[in-house]
Order: C-alpha cells, then structure tokens, then sequence
C-alpha cells in the first residue's frame, strides 16, 4: 500500500464471527466523500442495498440541523473493497486501539445507514460546522455481493423498532408529547388505565387506552404538527378536554372503580378505542376553534350516548364491520365522528352531509 495516499482514521479492532472488523471515528465531512450507493439502474439481485427513499432524508436532515447540541446517531456499518490495514498504537498492551489505514482507491458501501449518509450531506451543505464532527463507522472486509447482502439483510432482519408510544414517552423536544404526559400523569383515570408502553392493547390488558392514541386524539384536537410550538391557552384547553371527558364517559368510570374489567370495556363498548377517541378529537377542534363558550357543556353529552357494540344502528360499518372487526382508517374516523355529532345535536357540515349521503345509499344498498 503507498501509505502517501491513505485515509486514516483512528479505530478500534474486533472479532465477529472469527472475522476481524473496525471501529473508527470518522468527520461528518467525509462521509459523502467516500461512501457511495449502489447506481439505482442496477437490479435489486445485483444491488447490497434497498434504494434510497428519498422522502426520509429532510426528516431526518431538520432533526440534525433542529437540534445541533444534541442530536445523536447509530454507526454506519460499511464494506471496504481494497487494501485495509489495521496498526495498533502498542503491539503488547493495546494491540487492539490503532490506526486503520485504507487505500484512496478503495471502494466503501454502505450496508446500514444510508439515509443518515445523504441527511448528514444535506446538513452539511447548510451549515458547513457540521462537518467537524464525527459519527462512529463499523467497517468490515468486503467480501462479494452475497456477503454484503447477507450482512444488510442481518442488520435489519433482527433490528426492533420501538413502538409509538415509546417513541411519544422519550420525546422531551415534541411539545405535544409532553403536554401530553403531564396531562395523563394529572388525571387519575388516565394515569390508572393508560399503557404507557405500548400502542396496542392484549386481549385481558387491564389498561383501556394506550399513549399514542391519546397523542393522536391530542394532535386532533389542537390540529398542529408534530413539532410545532402549542401555546399555554391550547394546554389549558388539552387539559380541561381531558378533565371533562374522563368524568363524562361512565364506562370508563366502570373500570376504574373495578365495576366491570377492561377486557369487559373493549368487548362490549368503543368509547375506549382510538378511532372513537380520534373522532371526538376533531369535534373538540371543532368545538374549539368556532369559540362556543358552552363546549364543556357539549362534550359532557358523550355521556349520554349509547356506546354498546351491539348498537349495529349506530356503529355498524361506521367504526367496525359486519365482522365485529375495528375499522382503523380516516373513512372510518369520519364516519364515526358524523355519528356523534348527530348524537350531539351538532350540524354536519356540506361534506360531512355528502359524505353521510354516500354512506347511507351504500348501506340502503346492502339490504336491498
């Protein structure tokens, strides 16, 4: 090797599978230097990555740039094709903390972490001290087209993705994430029988919601995106939301005081599930933002509404199907939401009617 012409990075040496990989600390700036994706007009069986989805690198790029003291990123993981070589700083005690030392000629693939590599190009290209700062790099040996294969289809065969609730209860940047654990930790009912883990309930769960459909409710009611900043009057009008409607709805009242159990709540009413929840969301946004100063007094009516599964009059193919089966979809939600305005005595709007009208002739249909 003419070590004249070398990139050198400071790594450390290890051992997977009786094959020798490195760790290295490489700056921000090199990265689209020297790491390269497969030419998107090569077929998949010829390609070690999936192509490049472009829709998640501004995501990605606004989180490094919004959060520049802070951000945090996973190695990249990378195949070297080329001369590579590993010189410890003490061959007796260190002989594993070195330099790795490869060849300019050699050619680098990304196995994992390709959208970070075009994220951190583009946050780059706007503020150029980015580039300073490092990210760690896993670098194995290439060793063919079916090993760099394998080693993609390892990295994400056995990766777990955290649930959305997870995600909502670790996030201290995301003021509605936030407004929205102080508003569960708060209220009693909530606070009882909310799974703050995950955003899926099981059959004998004694919890009745999850964090992520509360999120979802909340993110209805105030209709902003995720990150955006929620004033001190929408807190307050999160939090008495909440406070009348846990003290409206009895069933959830019934499982509170152990009258009936959750699994009992989920068999035989939807009050509790998300469609229900996101539906009442966008009434209260509604309530919300016409100013009527009697909304509390409106939303307590939820109490009054007749939430039994069994009720096919009023929620049959409206927020599940002939199958028993929850409807989770913004059709659903609507149609769901159409029902309880009309239950409420509120007016529909002129879509709200067509679509009402287009249900209607459906279902006149069916039974024809």
């Amino acid at each position: 090797m003419d070590y004249n012409f070398t990139y050198n990075f400071p790594a450390v040496r290890g051992i997977q599978a009786n094959r020798e990989y490195y760790v290295a600390m490489c700056p921000l700036k090199l990265i689209p230097k020297i790491f390269l994706f497969d030419e998107e007009e090569i077929p998949a069986e010829f390609r070690a990555q999936r192509l490049l989805n472009k829709h998640r690198i501004p995501e990605i790029t606004r989180y490094i740039l919004e959060n520049p003291n802070d951000y945090v990123f996973s190695s990249i993981t990378a195949s070297v094709d080329g001369e590579m070589h590993f010189i410890p700083f003490d061959e007796t005690t260190n002989k594993n903390i070195g330099k790795l030392v490869i060849n300019m000629d050699a050619r680098f693939l990304i196995n994992d972490g390709q959208h970070r590599r075009a994220a951190i190009e583009e946050a780059i290209s706007i503020n150029p001290d980015l580039g300073n700062e490092t990210i760690s790099v896993v670098f194995f040996h290439d060793q063919g087209l079916k090993r760099s294969q394998q080693l993609f289809a390892d990295l994400n065969k056995h990766a777990v993705n955290s649930t959305k609730s997870i995600g909502i209860l670790y996030d201290w940047r995301d003021e509605l994430s936030i407004i929205t654990k102080e508003i569960i930790q708060s209220n009693d009912l909530l606070r009882t029988l909310t799974d703050m883990e995950n955003s899926s309930l099981s059959k004998f769960s004694p919890k009745i919601f999850t964090l992520s459909a509360i999120y979802s409710t909340n993110k209805r009611l105030v209709n902003l995106k995720k990150g955006s900043t929620i004033s001190e009057e929408t807190k307050e009008f999160l939090k008495q939301f909440w406070i009348t409607l846990t003290s409206s709805i009895q069933e959830w009242n019934l499982v509170l005081n152990k009258q009936i159990t959750a699994h009992e709540l989920r068999t035989n009413y939807l009050c509790s599930y998300g469609i229900t929840l996101e539906a009442i969301g966008m009434i209260g946004y509604e309530l919300y933002i016409s100013n009527k100063k009697d909304w509390i007094n409106i939303l307590k009516k939820l109490g009054k509404i007749d939430w039994s599964r069994s009720n096919t009059s009023l929620w049959l193919h409206r927020a599940y199907n002939k199958n028993g089966r929850i409807n989770k979809n913004q059709q659903s939600i609507k149609l769901t939401k159409n029902q309880i305005k009309l239950q409420l005595g509120l007016p529909l709007t002129e879509e709200e009617q067509q679509l009402e009208q287009e249900f209607l002739k459906k279902e006149f249909q069916k039974w024809r």
